[in-house]
């Protein structure tokens, strides 16, 4: 369809670009093709079926393969190496070797943090987050050494979907984990299990003190908030406050502001349906849960979350950058409080799996299956 004449049809709407939802995707076709975009697209690897990726102080990369690899890559050299030590993964569906992060003292004390998903009695699959100290050789390779698994998710349960299982610290060092809800529905809302909840821990995997629902006991002391679905992507903002993204089922993707003790409603509401057509209330109808800051139908299927604050691109400080799966793009989110809306899109050709800022304040990009490319993103000339 023409763009006039779509734009005839909206009947005066906001463009699409500064949209959070709407009936139509209007939103995918005003996303910016690449000679429209404000950055240069430079293809610096490939890797086979990457998940995540984490900078090292050095400027190189750790890239984690689904299928169980740790790759160490070094962006200025274009040298690579297998890091040796990483568990045996569950590999199938959406489950194998997930998501990768340092400590916040990690120069001091080389200690990094990886999930996977791991396999269980009665063909079960759960996910687990471990810690181990990384060796770097001479050649550019190493080991992962005293290897700890410091969390599992519990019950452990069949199937090979959402297993969620980002990582990501706090300025207080403290350790969260996104555990979605193995798409197994009622858990997000049962409180005797840790699936379909955010988790915060230790950086040892204690369960600190001061957790919303510590008097209850375990599992539920490990909880921040619940009622979630499938969290692919954790950020925190400038002023502490922590984001996530979140797959929603048939329409209903979400960006949420994360509260202490929140309950977020899945699988009892959602602004999408079920795949098999039967109606999910929307979150308006139970003001009792929280709902999302923005919300997404046609969905972008988010897979990982970045809030910017670099150099490169000072007009987009404090913007959220968000990979787009189905939708092959990069949606920038932009912030006025506690509010939020999609202030642009971009067009990028392939599923994006995985989003990062770089030390010197460019982005990155890991595309999703085989041969899938690690692009940077810097400013035009």
């Amino acid at each position: 369809m023409p763009r006039s004449m779509l734009l005839g049809l909206a009947l005066g709407l906001v463009p699409a670009l500064f949209t959070a939802a709407c009936a139509a995707d209007p939103a995918a076709e005003a996303a910016l093709k690449p000679a429209q975009q404000p950055f240069t697209t430079t293809e610096v690897a490939r890797f086979d079926e990457p998940w995540a990726m984490a900078f090292l102080p050095d400027g190189s990369l750790l890239v984690t393969e689904k299928a169980g690899k740790l790759v160490h890559f070094d962006p200025a050299s274009g040298k690579r190496a297998e890091i040796a030590g990483v568990p045996q993964v569950a590999y199938g569906g959406q489950g194998g070797f997930g998501d990768v992060a340092l400590h916040p003292h990690f120069a001091d004390n080389g200690l990094v943090y990886y999930s996977h998903a791991e396999e269980g009695e009665g063909d079960t699959r759960g996910a687990a987050v471990a810690r181990a100290k990384l060796q770097l050789d001479a050649d550019g390779g190493g080991k992962l050494v005293d290897a700890q698994v410091i969390w599992r998710q519990t019950p452990k349960v069949s199937g090979n979907g959402h297993y969620g299982h980002r990582l990501l610290f706090g300025a207080d060092g403290k350790l969260w984990i996104s555990s979605s809800e193995r798409q197994k529905f009622d858990p997000a809302q049962d409180m005797k299990t840790n699936l379909g909840k955010i988790i915060r821990l230790n950086d040892d995997g204690s369960v600190p003190a001061d957790n919303p629902f510590a008097a209850q006991g375990s599992p539920a002391d490990q909880v921040w908030s619940l009622g979630h679905r499938n969290i692919l992507g954790m950020a925190f903002d400038a002023q502490g406050r922590l984001w996530a993204d979140e797959m929603g089922p048939k329409g209903g993707d979400e960006l949420n502001l994360i509260q202490r003790g929140g309950n977020y409603g899945y699988p009892l509401v959602s602004n999408g349906d079920h795949y098999d057509g039967r109606d999910i209330p929307d979150h308006d109808t139970r003001p009792e849960f929280v709902a999302p800051k923005v919300s997404w139908t046609p969905v972008i299927s988010p897979s990982s979350l970045v809030i910017y604050d670099g150099a490169l691109f000072p007009q987009w400080r404090g913007s959220a950058f968000i990979g787009g799966l189905s939708s092959q793009s990069l949606v920038r989110v932009a912030f006025d409080g506690d509010d939020a809306r999609e202030a642009e899109r971009f067009d990028m050709g392939q599923r994006i799996r995985a989003v990062a800022q770089g030390p010197d304040g460019a982005l990155w990009l890991l595309e999703d299956g085989s041969k899938a490319r690690l692009l940077k993103l810097t400013p035009r000339p």
